[in-house]
């Protein structure tokens, strides 16, 4: 059966994964068992995709990312350079708990995570969400948040598109308004 996807030579693709048509993977990158990576994915240099783990369609992976077991990202998630998952906690290299143990994470559709930004587990990115870079993350995220900081905080609101909404709620770009969100307040 002939691919519909690239994998360049010095990654390593183990048994039982799928990737979708269009896809992408670039240098030094592990894709492991049971991984599903959807159509027109990105991954860049040194990703590494955890076992079991879920990417949508149309995601883009910067370089030097790992997506541990139990992170699950929606469709048209970007993950910017160097950010990181984690999956557990309270961790300790003498008492593991393996992968009953993990914690989830789930990555809504459209969501933006800046470069070096930590996403700590065990909490729900809302759709079309944006974390800034170098912000970590400790709870949470509505969707359309931006999140900024140390420990993250909601500091404003984006668009669909990606552009910081003004104050009137009003994307300067593409001329969307998102007037529901003042109830979010």
């Amino acid at each position: 059966m002939e691919k519909n996807y690239f994998v360049h030579e010095s990654s390593y693709i183990d048994e039982d994964v799928m990737i979708g048509e269009g896809t992408k993977i670039w240098h030094f990158c592990h894709i492991q068992r049971g991984a599903r990576i959807g159509k027109n994915c990105s991954l860049g240099q040194n990703v590494n995709v955890s076992n079991g783990v879920h990417i949508g369609d149309r995601c883009k992976i910067q370089n030097n990312v790992s997506v541990y077991e139990g992170v699950e990202l929606e469709d048209g998630v970007f993950c910017g350079p160097s950010m990181v998952f984690t999956n557990d906690l309270t961790p300790r290299a003498e008492h593991p708990k393996g992968s009953a143990g993990y914690k989830k994470t789930l990555v809504k559709r459209g969501v933006t995570i800046g470069a070096n930004a930590t996403i700590v587990c065990n909490h729900v990115l809302g759709e079309y969400a944006t974390i800034a870079a170098g912000a970590v993350v400790t709870g949470d995220v509505e969707p359309h948040a931006l999140m900024a900081g140390v420990p993250a905080r909601r500091i404003g609101w984006v668009c669909e598109c990606g552009q910081v909404l003004n104050g009137d709620l009003h994307c300067p770009d593409c001329g969307t308004c998102y007037d529901w969100l003042e109830d979010v307040d």
